[in-house]
């Protein structure tokens, strides 16, 4: 009978506690909306069902959750730790974001960017909800750190966001995967509202010319001369960028296929469903149910919407100064949330004329902002760094 009690009282159904149904809530919610809306599957089907498993209670002898990394608290050794906080590992030290960075390099192409280099600027330009979201941060009362970690969100670059916050706030990690991650996801549902309050039915029908044809030995020459010219103004962004640089490397060069082709299929599969477990597993009750995190995504929210805004509205003063215009659409895609914001402005400009394709042009400001938010990363760990 008492080994019958012991059982019972060991159960997830005794020790269960509202916080941890709330986030396995939460993660089926994530698993749903990914499988019956579509939003951004191969991220929300791992994080969401990392939630629940992340939300199961154990007996606290029991080495089983993602905190429970005996290593790092000097009680132990490795053997020790659970097997979550093993995965997690990468999460925490920042070795899965440049992984996925040099998968994206090689599924890139930058073409579109290096026929019409003045997009790169919408890249950049929508790098101004990150900063201005790390300025209201500290004025809400976080260290200068952990603003800079929830400014990046604004970004649209989940590794990029995890990397950041494992380097400056590694308390704040799941809150801010979380949000960074979420966020990406909704792209189709935030953009759209922003970018038709910015711009005029006019505007949004503004056709612009086909790309130039980029030589093969400009996109050789590319990866390296800019990981250069990045790495040297902000050398905190050098892991992310030389991972993504090499991966483009790798595609452009046509001498690596094999490995290419395993960076942009394989490897980044394998990092991705380990990065959205994890991050989604870290997501215990009793550690990510906090006022914080509210605020974070919050914040998060109010990051991304600013980026989409700044991206658009400097599309807008550009063409004060260009006798070629361009559709200010396209600066939404200045957010990294690579290739999801271009389609989203080819979908909102095909609404307005069907015969307007702008997913090609959209491309340049895409993925010039995903240099941007990595070197906004850099510049903010090295200005920051303890």
């Amino acid at each position: 009978m008492d080994i019958l009690l012991n059982f019972l009282r060991s159960t997830g159904f005794a020790q269960m506690e509202p916080g941890n149904a709330i986030m396995i809530l939460i993660g089926i919610t994530f698993v749903v909306l990914a499988i019956r809306k579509d939003y951004e599957p191969l991220l929300l089907v791992p994080i969401g069902f990392g939630m629940i498993v992340g939300n199961i209670p154990y007996v606290d002898t029991m080495s089983l959750g993602v905190y429970d990394d005996w290593t790092s608290q000097g009680k132990g050794s490795l053997q020790n730790s659970s097997v979550l906080s093993q995965i997690y590992f990468g999460v925490k030290f920042g070795l899965f974001p440049p992984l996925i960075f040099l998968g994206i390099g090689a599924m890139t192409d930058f073409s579109t960017m290096l026929s019409n280099p003045r997009l790169v600027l919408l890249g950049a330009a929508a790098q101004i909800g990150v900063f201005l979201t790390l300025l209201g941060a500290l004025l809400l009362g976080f260290t200068p750190q952990e603003a800079a970690s929830i400014g990046i969100i604004g970004g649209a670059d989940g590794p990029t966001a995890i990397f950041l916050s494992s380097q400056l706030a590694p308390d704040l990690l799941g809150a801010i995967a979380i949000s960074a991650y979420s966020y990406m996801a909704l792209v189709p549902v935030i953009q759209p509202p922003i970018m038709k309050l910015l711009t005029t039915q006019k505007e949004r029908r503004i056709h612009m010319k086909p790309p130039r044809y980029v030589s093969r030995r400009e996109k050789m020459i590319f990866p390296v001369a800019a990981f250069l010219i990045c790495a040297l103004i902000a050398p905190g962004a050098l892991t992310l960028l030389g991972m993504l640089f090499f991966g483009n490397l790798l595609k452009e060069s046509l001498v690596t296929d094999r490995l290419a082709n395993t960076a942009r299929t394989a490897l980044i599969d394998i990092v991705t469903i380990l990065l959205g477990f994890a991050v989604g597993a870290s997501t215990q009750a009793q550690t990510f149910l906090k006022a914080e995190s509210l605020l974070i995504f919050a914040l998060g929210a109010a990051a991304f919407a600013v980026a989409t805004a700044g991206g658009v509205i400097f599309a807008k003063i550009m063409n004060l100064f260009l006798r070629e215009k361009i559709n200010p659409l396209i600066g939404a895609a200045g957010v990294s949330a690579v290739p999801d914001s271009a389609r989203v402005v080819q979908m909102v400009g095909q609404k307005e004329d069907p015969h307007n394709m702008l997913l090609m042009h959209a491309m340049a400001p895409n993925v010039a902002g995903v240099i941007g938010s990595a070197i906004a990363a850099g510049v903010l760990w090295s200005v920051l760094v303890k």
